[in-house]
């Protein structure tokens, strides 16, 4: 099932850091099949606020995502986003196909 890597970056500290941390990003995804679906960009906000940019990082399963999390590629470069952002970061499986509303119910 596909999986995602969703980031809320709340703040970030601009500098030759985040710059570092975005060239080198791309070249960590590859191997695990990542993909960006969501990137920052504008947010039309809806509903209470929302202060920060999404990320959304597509891969073809939960295991995916945990390997590219831990992997040596990445963990060379997140300290360069972690030292100088404040965000949250999670990780979740999307949804088989067809899905309705109420299949959460049971």
């Amino acid at each position: 099932m596909t999986a995602y890597a969703v980031a809320h970056m709340r703040h970030v500290t601009p500098g030759p850091w985040i710059v570092e941390y975005l060239e080198k990003i791309d070249a960590t995804l590859a191997a695990f099949g990542g993909r960006f679906l969501v990137h920052g960009g504008e947010v039309d906000v809806v509903e209470n606020n929302w202060p920060g940019h999404l990320i959304v990082i597509e891969f073809p399963d939960r295991q995916h995502v945990r390997d590219w999390y831990n992997s040596p590629a990445y963990q060379a470069i997140l300290k360069l986003r972690t030292g100088n952002s404040e965000s949250d970061v999670i990780f979740v499986d999307g949804v088989e196909h067809p899905h309705k509303a109420t299949d959460v119910l049971g």
